[in-house]
């Protein structure tokens, strides 16, 4: 799409270019040439501007140049019928010109800056909002580098348009070529992510060279973009969503999503548990679900490399996760049908093993508590 683009704007170049050397409006074929060959370029500037503007802007100032430029031939109407001798008819018509210059540049200026106050539903048809608007969701470099990402959009709970941004792929080639071993392999990771995302054939994925040179930070850049095609912005990052939700703009955190699917954990249920590490308190000891979520064991620390039946007291949820609170089950034993009998005589059976998620090194001959 790109190559297309560019090939366009040099055979539209060269026809420019071609024609003021062979018509020669300015007398010399050469400087014909030159000025048509600037022409051609301020006209492609023109249109590169023109692309990333938003509709509203577009018929703010369409709108404005045309009233501006009625107002100028009013005036100007006025101006040339005006019998006066002292007034040469070579400066009546430069007044009128440059008055329709004048009227017409701040009509478009004026309307393209109050263009955002356009309501498009109103006017119905093609440029109703709710006719035009599309889904879009654009990736933010964290969550490619994630990666879960793409396992949500292959089970069909991501939709719509997904953009990449161009200013998003050049952080992650630089990421992926980083000196530090641990950046190049997130960054590679993060490619890997984006093929995976190209190859699914369900997913629209486009890749957009809009940037915003002024704004050096990719995070505003992201905001900038997300408000210009009124899309969401995907991320696992709490200071972009932080940011992002001051600025107005709607953010889907994968962090928030997976703390929503936890399963849910209630005071006095029983679960099985590898000890894993010492806490920071005074003999806790630490230990970690198979999908992340840590739990601190008090009066745990002679557990540690060992499996432990513990009861849940508190459940704290925070906007980095959850983190779970226990203590050992003073009489536990473990049934033929592996339910756990707690000190109160209630029957649970666990929720989860968490062997499965941390398999530590151990001697063999390592007896293992239960």
């Amino acid at each position: 799409m790109r190559t297309d683009i560019i090939i366009i704007r040099l055979v539209f170049s060269a026809i420019l270019i071609v024609a003021g050397y062979v018509l020669r409006p300015f007398g010399h074929r050469l400087i014909s040439a030159i000025i048509a060959g600037v022409i051609a370029l301020a006209i492609i500037f023109f249109e590169v501007r023109v692309q990333r503007a938003s509709l509203k802007t577009l018929i703010g100032a369409a709108v404005g140049s045309i009233l501006g430029i009625i107002g100028a031939y009013l005036i100007g109407t006025l101006i040339s019928h005006q019998e006066s001798p002292a007034v040469a008819p070579e400066t009546k018509t430069f007044l009128t010109l440059a008055l329709t210059f004048f009227m017409a540049y701040v009509g478009l200026m004026v309307g393209a800056a109050k263009g955002d106050y356009l309501d498009l539903s109103a006017l119905g048809g093609i440029f109703s909002d709710r006719a035009t608007r599309r889904d879009y969701k654009i990736l933010d470099t964290s969550v490619i580098i994630d990666g879960r990402i793409a396992d949500i959009a292959e089970t069909g709970f991501l939709s719509g348009t997904i953009i990449i941004p161009q200013f998003i792929l050049r952080e992650l080639q630089q990421v992926a070529d980083s000196p530090d071993a641990s950046k190049r392999q997130r960054g590679r990771r993060g490619l890997d992510m984006l093929q995976r995302l190209q190859s699914n054939s369900k997913l629209d994925v486009q890749v957009v060279d809009t940037d915003f040179p002024a704004i050096r930070e990719v995070d505003l850049k992201l905001i900038e973009l997300s408000k210009q095609l009124e899309a969401v912005i995907v991320t696992n990052d709490f200071n972009l969503n932080k940011v992002a939700q001051l600025h107005g703009v709607t953010v889907l955190n994968i962090n928030e999503l997976a703390n929503a699917l936890k399963p849910v954990v209630l005071p006095g249920e029983a679960m099985r548990v590898f000890i894993l590490k010492e806490g920071k308190e005074y003999n806790q000891g630490v230990a970690y679900l198979d999908d992340g979520t840590m739990v601190v064991v008090d009066n745990a620390r002679k557990m540690i490399g060992k499996n432990a039946d513990i009861s849940v007291t508190s459940v704290l949820q925070t906007t980095a996760g959850k983190m779970i609170f226990g203590r050992l089950c003073e009489e536990s034993s473990e049934t033929a049908g592996g339910e756990l009998r707690a000190s109160n005589g209630t029957v649970r059976r666990p929720l989860r093993d968490a062997r499965s998620a941390i398999t530590p090194t151990r001697n063999p001959d390592q007896s293992e508590t239960s």
